[in-house]
């Protein structure tokens, strides 16, 4: 693998590493995508997601009482989010120097997100809706990444498999010539005088060195860091976020449904509270783990009639990443002040759609990001102090985030590839 070379070598296989090699094998590029985890198909089981998302040190990290979380698989965390196709706040992210009008609408255009409409959503949410509209609260359908034909055809159980995930650009990048090596931890980037020329592997128990003359992070926002400072860029991975997420739960009399989406309509409160409201439905195993978790054994039981409305805040802006890769980094006063803001305001959407014994269970993270900041550790072309070497996921966001970052991340991913296909690569990777 070394010996060969490539024009680059791509570190991450979520939206962000997905994206960036796709762009570059289409424009004939010789690209190696680099992925921690495995390929395996996904099965909906426990046993899965245990070893994808629960791992201590390796996908689930703990800081305080926040748990943070991340996927470690072929297409990373996107195998586990909720196919929301948030709109990115362009205007926030045009005053940092990043345009990506142009590459939203040509995603847009080609993924065609869409809310679903109410037809197509499950009880859960639909009382929830009703519940937070009948209160006032600006409560809207969100825009998914999913094919509606699938679910007008299968049903809701078939959500899963409708939705896109970052596979779907692995395997394009595949069928345009990228080789994808799975089970590869990358250790460090390559320098010389200056300039990365390739990346240190660790596969099965093997280091193996591959020349490249261009390298792009996108391991994520626990990821990338930790290879940015083995590489000799020490800032990187701190003062970030992780966007915490609350679950506010209820029993509803009456109410009898099964697994559904979750967050198909929901309350941006951000700009005026820092947080956003929406249904949240998990799976079975998931609810009797977190409700115990919480204390509350005793609704177990109750799954098939409970309401869950889940609280995410955007957080501030703080924190480090410890020296071996893990978080260090409590809630503030000003988290758990938007927290608790958020989780009251949920309470009353609850009690309002006749919910009863209501609890709050635990604080989640899900979507650590601003380890490697642009106009910090990246310039405006996601390129850092080492020449030819890039960052490409939720680490370059620049501000407090708050929002399901994907879309952003997707958008990212195609301007820099296009970007990326009009720089030469360094001579390193004619090599062999």
């Amino acid at each position: 693998m070394g010996s060969a070379g490539y024009d680059c070598v791509v570190v991450g296989s979520g939206p962000g590493g997905a994206g960036v090699a796709r762009e570059l094998a289409r424009a004939g590029a010789r690209v190696l995508l680099v992925e921690r985890g495995r390929a395996d198909p996904p099965s909906g089981r426990a046993r899965q997601a245990l070893r994808e998302l629960f791992v201590p040190g390796r996908s689930l990290f703990r800081s305080g009482s926040v748990l943070v979380l991340r996927g470690v698989t072929l297409g990373g965390s996107s195998m586990y989010y909720f196919g929301s196709a948030w709109e990115p706040p362009l205007d926030v992210l045009r005053a940092h120097g990043l345009d990506l009008g142009s590459d939203v609408d040509a995603l847009r255009t080609e993924l065609a997100p869409a809310a679903l409409p109410r037809e197509l959503m499950g009880p859960r949410a639909t009382r929830l809706l009703d519940s937070a509209r009948a209160l006032g609260l600006d409560w809207q359908p969100v825009p998914k990444f999913v094919d509606q034909h699938r679910l007008r055809r299968d049903g809701l159980g078939a959500f899963g498999a409708a939705r896109w995930t970052a596979r779907e650009f692995v395997d394009d990048a595949i069928g345009a010539g990228a080789r994808v090596v799975t089970g590869a931890r990358a250790e460090r980037v390559i320098v010389r005088s200056g300039m990365a020329c390739g990346v240190e592997l660790r596969i099965g128990g093997r280091t193996v060195a591959v020349d490249a003359g261009r390298v792009v992070l996108a391991a994520g926002g626990l990821g990338t860091p930790v290879i940015l400072r083995a590489s000799g860029i020490a800032r990187a991975g701190r003062d970030f976020f992780y966007d915490p997420v609350l679950a506010v739960s209820g029993s509803v009399d009456g109410l009898d449904a099964g697994p559904e989406p979750a967050m198909l309509a929901a309350c941006d409160r951000l700009a005026e509270d820092g947080y956003v409201l929406t249904d949240l439905c998990r799976p079975r195993w998931l609810h009797s783990a977190l409700t115990v978790a919480a204390g509350r054994p005793d609704r177990v039981a109750a799954y098939r009639s409970t309401l869950t409305v889940m609280v995410k805040a955007r957080d501030v802006l703080s924190g480090r990443l410890t020296g071996r890769g893990g978080v260090d980094k409590p809630l503030t006063g000003a988290d758990r002040s938007v927290l608790g803001r958020g989780e009251a305001r949920a309470r009353d959407v609850l009690r309002h759609a006749g919910a009863r014994s209501v609890f709050a269970a635990g604080h989640v993270a899900v979507h650590p990001g601003g380890t490697a900041k642009v106009g910090d550790v990246v310039d405006t072309d996601l390129q850092t102090e080492i020449r030819g070497l890039y960052v490409c996921d939720a680490s370059v966001i620049p501000v407090a985030w708050g929002l399901p970052p994907t879309f952003t991340v997707m958008a990212l991913a195609r301007r820099l590839g296009r970007h990326l296909v009009g720089v030469p690569a360094h001579p390193a990777a004619a090599r062999g």
